[in-house]
């Protein structure tokens, strides 16, 4: 039944309807920001990202020799699809995309199978590799409504677990870094590496500290990497020589090359890569939506996965390999507390300007490794406090889950402390354990399930899971209680 008072004069449905329209609250995911505000948002995370997103391809074209045309075309392939990648996981359309502030590029997971596959064959191993890439890719896209049925093996515990993890797992990245990246070169770990990142640190805290006002603050990062690569110029620690031999256009061509071939060994490899790419990135995906303060479900890590499946078949097609979310952006909102998608958006448009212009992408290339890596420090960090905030949800100090977390970790920590802690196991096992955030969260499920689970103590710890997770839980094989009637604990 109508209300009288919305058919007075002063007060009429339509007008009634817009006010109430106008008052809801923007969530800080969907709050368009002013351009002042985005662009520097979007470059920082272009900044935090390139890195990571150049490492793969760079290394893979210098071990097959390719040309530095053909090391440009992969380089653009891998900027075009993570940038149309980060673009469809932000604004979600057609059920594509988590609709929040995450990034996709190239998995760093592809480089070791493809370098083992190219002892034989030399180039001709890239054709193979494109079409083991796009079938990981469809598969993926097929998959994502089954495989996001995991969230309810995600309480607290767990995701907490995770979460940790990967912020712990990236720190030793930004230390690699702050050396100068490459062990076999002259520069590595010498003095003025470490003192241009620790300087590069310092700076990023001192604006922090300083800057009044929220955007200065939010920025600080970005202020940090110039200021660093500035102090890096003096020093000859800022390589001029690829701004100028960078092309002013290039454009991805489909299966430049060769036409993709199917072997049954290659695309069972790059399945397993996939897989561990969807369990990392689903890991990433609850991360920044407790950073957001959006928990995911599994509508949205359906969605996720989609954009992803989309991104590395895309990436078959063009010349790039098997895509994932990238964990250091998700430090960058924590830290930042930048949180509208729309930033992120615009960086996924950046870095498809950068593929299809490569002097841009050279201008970035400009930042060196020590000075990302001092910036890296700061958001890596973060990703390990959002981790330990999430475990704050859960009950430590009783129960299993105090047990479920150290072991987590432990498994977690091992490859990440020693690169060959696997190298003797047979090698899919070998390449999914060899991801410390996989092997940490698989342990941290399969711990969950045996401890909270089957014993005693589920009812003890039923209480700590929170009303948002337990949401999370509707429609996904319940049957009277969250997981199909076996109680999610944590």
């Amino acid at each position: 039944m109508r209300s009288p008072s919305l058919f007075t004069p002063e007060s009429t449905p339509e007008s009634t309807h817009e006010r109430s329209t106008s008052a809801l609250p923007v969530h800080p995911a969907d709050e368009v920001l002013p351009m002042r505000r985005m662009v520097p948002a979007a470059l920082q995370h272009v900044a935090s990202m390139y890195a990571g997103l150049a490492a793969p391809p760079l290394i893979i074209g210098g071990a097959l020799g390719l040309t530095a045309a053909q090391l440009t075309a992969l380089l653009a392939a891998s900027l075009v699809v993570a940038g149309l990648a980060t673009v469809a996981q932000t604004l979600r359309f057609w059920g594509v995309g988590a609709g929040l502030p995450v990034t996709n590029g190239v998995s760093f997971a592809v480089v070791s199978p493809v370098l083992a596959a190219s002892v034989s064959r030399g180039q001709d191993t890239l054709p193979l590799v494109f079409g083991a890439t796009l079938v990981a890719g469809t598969v993926c896209f097929l998959l994502a409504p089954a495989f996001c049925r995991l969230l309810r093996f995600f309480p607290p515990v767990v995701s907490g677990s995770v979460i940790t993890l990967v912020g712990l797992s990236l720190l030793p990245v930004a230390g690699e870094w702050a050396r100068g990246g490459d062990p076999g070169s002259s520069g590595y770990g010498s003095p003025s590496n470490l003192a241009l990142a620790a300087g590069t640190l310092a700076v990023t805290l001192l604006l922090h500290r300083l800057l009044s006002g929220r955007f200065l603050q939010r920025v600080a990062i970005l202020l940090g990497l110039i200021a660093g690569t500035a102090a890096a110029v003096p020093m000859g620690k800022v390589d001029f020589q690829a701004l100028s031999q960078a092309p002013l256009f290039a454009f991805p061509e489909p299966f430049a090359f060769g036409a993709p071939q199917f072997e049954v060994p290659v695309i069972a490899t790059m399945l397993v890569i996939m897989l561990v790419s969807m369990t990392e990135s689903t890991a990433s995906l609850i991360a920044v939506g407790s950073v957001v303060d959006r928990p995911v479900d599994a509508r949205v890590i359906a969605g996720s996965l989609r954009a992803q499946g989309l991104g590395t078949a895309l990436g078959g097609v063009l010349g790039a390999f098997v895509s994932t979310a990238y964990a250091q952006n998700v430090g960058l909102v924590a830290i930042s507390r930048i949180r509208s998608r729309y930033a992120v958006t615009l960086c996924g448009a950046v870095l498809v300007l950068m593929g299809l212009v490569p002097v841009l992408g050279s201008l970035v290339a400009l930042v060196p490794l020590p000075v990302l890596g001092g910036a890296a420090v700061v958001f890596f960090g973060s990703i390990t406090v959002a981790g330990i905030r999430t475990l704050a949800k859960a009950s430590l100090a009783t129960g299993h889950n105090g047990i479920i977390v150290s072991v987590a970790l432990a498994f977690g920590l091992f490859p990440v402390a020693s690169a060959d802690f696997y190298e003797r196991l047979p090698a899919p096992v070998a390449l999914v354990l060899g991801s410390g955030i996989t092997a940490g969260c698989l342990v941290a499920v399969l711990l969950n399930l045996l401890l909270n689970h089957f014993g005693r103590g589920s009812e003890a710890n039923e209480s700590h899971v929170p009303t948002a997770q337990v949401n999370a839980f509707d429609g996904i094989g319940r049957s009277g209680a969250p997981g199909g009637g076996a109680r999610t604990s944590g």
